[in-house]
């Protein structure tokens, strides 16, 4: 079954060129960590991981990725995306349709929301917070009571793109992991159609990772240095790319 996946997600999501990169840094990245979500902020890396039992949030020291802090997601849960807003982050889970907020300074939770279906993936574009959840849409969200107000569908020359996972907006669009591959979509946030494809094929496979679940899927930025940052689960590194033209 995972095969019969992946070979959908690659038919309907990878195009025959994609846009290519280059790494210009390399940094220490916790191989235990199930990375489901990634931002930067102030210097740190903050990040969500996943498993039941396991999943926590954490923020991450760039230069050598030390854990300085975290805390654990309620156990009964598999951690997915967060993202930041104002001075909280916000935290979904899988398949309870739950999520949290935490305060950013202490990472003490404050309070829980709810929401149908599953939950992948968060980003923000300054207004909303935009939401995965494993299909070819994407959710738009009113941050303070976690309440949708619309949706786009995310398509690649009219074929719609599923699999859409860990998120970042940068510079208008809206950046995707697509779940079992090695490429991400930049999506026009407006229309929902797809700008085009960030190839990271070279760069997942050389992880040189035997676990199939070890995929790519972290995106974050850092708007004041112009910084773009990928990494994936398990992954023993994260790295700063710039995208060529």
């Amino acid at each position: 079954m995972r095969l019969i996946i992946l070979l959908f997600a690659l038919l309907c999501a990878l195009p025959a060129s994609a846009q290519g990169y280059r790494v210009v840094a390399t940094y220490p990245h916790d191989p235990n960590a199930f990375t489901q979500g990634l931002f930067y902020h102030e210097g740190s890396l903050y990040e969500s991981t996943g498993q039941e039992g396991q999943s926590d949030i954490r923020e991450v020291r760039l230069q050598d990725g030390k854990v300085l802090r975290r805390v654990a997601i309620p156990s009964r849960y598999f951690g997915e995306g967060i993202v930041l807003w104002k001075d909280e982050i916000l935290s979904i889970t899988w398949q309870h349709g739950t999520g949290f907020r935490w305060s950013q300074r202490d990472f003490r939770r404050k309070s829980s929301f709810h929401y149908t279906g599953e939950g992948w993936g968060l980003t923000q574009d300054g207004t909303h917070v935009i939401m995965s959840d494993g299909t070819p849409e994407l959710r738009f969200i009113a941050p303070s009571k976690f309440r949708e107000i619309g949706r786009i569908r995310v398509t690649d020359q009219g074929v719609p793109v599923r699999l859409l996972n860990e998120l970042e907006y940068v510079k208008g669009e809206i950046l995707a992991n697509v779940w079992l591959t090695p490429r991400i979509a930049r999506i026009d946030p407006a229309t929902g159609e797809v700008k085009g494809w960030i190839d990271l094929s070279a760069l997942v496979a050389a992880q040189g990772l035997g676990d199939s679940d070890a995929v790519l899927n972290g995106i974050a930025y850092d708007a004041g240095g112009d910084r773009l940052f990928v990494t994936g689960k398990n992954w023993p590194h994260l790295y700063e790319i710039v995208l060529e033209p």
